[in-house]
């Protein structure tokens, strides 16, 4: 059964797309069936996704637990059935970068140690479930030999080139341009060529490749596919192909998904609760009630084997609208030890609060304090604790993932609690002058609280890749400038909300774009405290002080002017 819904042809079961969003609705209204057919039809592509870019890692399964999770849960947020394809992908997407962070890093391979894998290889569960063979087969094979974010891509370009996802939906789930998207998309096409050659290699019979691979331990990595590589480039035996090679994309059109493993046992647990499996048995009604009230969806506990679940849920009397993300862990301070790490010494000043942050006096009045330029803080000090705030949920008229990349692209937010804006910036498609968003209509309050994703966006990065010496550019690709007085932006920008406010993207000169996503304080927490050990640039910040003297965003008005790029960068409040 394979699952996505596609553009060109019937999803799982054969729907179409048209289809596809008559179900969706259904389950928004809370139809046990059509949320049980959902989770069936779908669960190949997210299995395929995940197990694709994680190349069979035992993590996997919960990987593609916590995304189904994170979908049902937030189903009701959704606004737009005929979205929920690059909806789904996207969640998938962001927590297999979310399980990359969290993971410890790797210990130096011992070349002599050939101790196999204890997790099975998805290029092999893909072989042998597929029937793959000939060049098809050396597709697959060539995968493992990718580094983890090229997988990661190529797990989205091998569904887009196989029918299942337009470049649209690829671009989307990985938060950049089209433009950006076929750049990237061309150079891990290369990577796997590179990676075919090897397999091809190593099926051959060469003398000089069997000296060299003596002391391999088997196992596909960046330094023996250097090495590989390397040898393979100046071997006439090994270069010579014997046949002409297939271009990748054109082996993997037709190519079904390989097929959920049988057995594969869903549990969606959270809450504490109790949840009993039977199979043959639909969505609980309880669950399909829950998908209005994403307040409670994560207090849910499931478990799904060959399509049935048994679900247990608390209510509230009150549930938020529809399209609220309300946090279950806001009303309390955080117990994960990683969330507020004890700050060590240092001769820099604490990150924590930014000096944009620092409150003049105890009685400052709201908006008297805007952010302005600040220096970096030190990359080692980690973040203080951000204060606890009153959260009930923000909503937001993009759903759980606003999406803006163009000129007057623009999201209404309006309740109480945490917003994400993440950037991306893309000087490769288009240089110059950056012309920030702006926050406009303001009713009530909007602070700026933290910042985080492991780097300011003008810090270093190592070996240029793609041409950026920073994330604001590169002297090969021209820079993103920011307007004199602004603020350096970092990765992921925090900001609380008690009220309702647009935020629009006034994009001209440089090409960039924005991501908001309501969050939570939990998140920002996590977040934050993501640093070099991680091998993170830097820390993250806090820069809520827990009252009115907490900076505002830069382009902040109360005002609706026609024109949302006028807005003075110095907020009036």
């Amino acid at each position: 059964m394979e699952a996505g819904g596609r553009a060109r042809r019937g999803g799982a079961n054969g729907r179409t797309g048209d289809d596809w969003a008559v179900v969706i609705a259904a389950a928004q209204e809370g139809d046990r069936r059509a949320l049980d057919e959902l989770v069936h039809g779908w669960l190949p592509l997210v299995y395929n996704i995940v197990g694709r870019a994680l190349n069979g890692h035992a993590d996997v399964d919960d990987v593609v637990q916590e995304t189904m999770l994170r979908a049902v849960g937030n189903l009701g947020s959704l606004r737009d059935p005929d979205s929920f394809r690059s909806w789904l992908v996207a969640i998938a997407m962001r927590q297999i970068r979310d399980r990359a962070r969290r993971r410890t890093p790797p210990q130096r391979l011992d070349e002599n140690d050939t101790t196999p894998h204890d997790t099975a290889d998805f290029a092999e569960l893909a072989v042998l479930r597929l029937q793959l063979e000939g060049q098809r087969k050396e597709v697959a094979e060539a995968v493992p030999w990718l580094d983890p974010e090229d997988r990661q891509l190529l797990s989205l370009w091998w569904l887009e080139v196989s029918g299942e996802l337009t470049r649209r939906e690829l671009a989307a789930a990985v938060g950049i341009s089209r433009q950006h998207a076929a750049v990237r998309v061309q150079r891990v096409k290369e990577r796997l060529e590179t990676s075919r050659g090897i397999v091809r290699a190593l099926a051959g019979a060469c003398p000089d490749l069997r000296d060299l691979t003596a002391r391999w331990h088997g196992r596909p990595d960046s330094v023996w596919r250097k090495r590989l590589a390397r040898h393979i480039r100046g071997c006439a035996y090994c270069g010579d192909t014997r046949e002409p090679v297939v271009p990748a994309e054109r082996l993997l059109v037709g190519i079904a998904l390989v097929p959920v493993p049988l057995g594969f046992t869903l549990s969606l647990t959270l809450g504490g609760k109790t949840a009993v499996a039977a199979t043959g048995m639909g969505w609980s009604a309880k669950v399909v009630g829950a998908l209005t009230k994403p307040a409670v969806a994560v207090t849910a506990g499931a478990t799904l084997i060959a399509g049935g679940a048994y679900v247990v849920v608390q209510t509230p009397d009150d549930p938020p609208k529809r399209a609220a993300i309300a946090p279950t862990a806001d009303t309390r301070p955080s117990a994960s030890p990683a969330a507020t790490p004890t700050p060590t010494p240092s001769n820099s000043p604490s990150p924590s609060p930014s000096p944009s942050a620092t409150p003049s006096t105890k009685s400052a009045v709201y908006g008297s304090v805007v952010d302005a330029v600040d220096s970096a803080p030190n990359p080692g000090t980690p973040p203080g604790t951000l204060p606890q705030r009153p959260a009930s949920g923000v909503t937001s008229s993009g759903g759980a993932k606003a999406v803006m990349q163009h000129r007057g692209d623009h999201v209404d937010l309006s309740g109480q609690g945490y917003v994400l804006v993440r950037w991306q910036i893309s000087p490769k498609s288009r240089p110059g002058a950056l012309v920030m968003p702006s926050w406009t209509g303001l009713k009530g309050k909007v602070f700026h609280v933290a910042s985080g994703g492991g780097r300011r966006m003008d810090d270093p990065m190592a070996g240029a890749p793609d041409g950026y010496a920073t994330g604001m550019g590169g002297p090969a690709i021209g820079y993103a400038v920011l307007p004199d007085g602004t603020q350096q932006m970092w990765q992921n920008e925090y900001f609380y909300l008690d009220g309702s406010v647009t935020l629009t993207v006034n994009e001209r000169g440089a090409d960039y774009g924005i991501i908001v996503f309501p969050s939570t304080r939990e998140e920002i927490e996590k977040d934050i405290a993501y640093g070099p050990p991680q091998d993170a640039i830097r820390y993250g910040i806090v820069r809520d002080t827990g009252d009115d003297d907490t900076p505002v965003p830069q382009y902040l008005t109360r005002s609706t002017p026609v024109d949302p790029a006028t807005v003075p960068q110095r907020s009036d409040v």
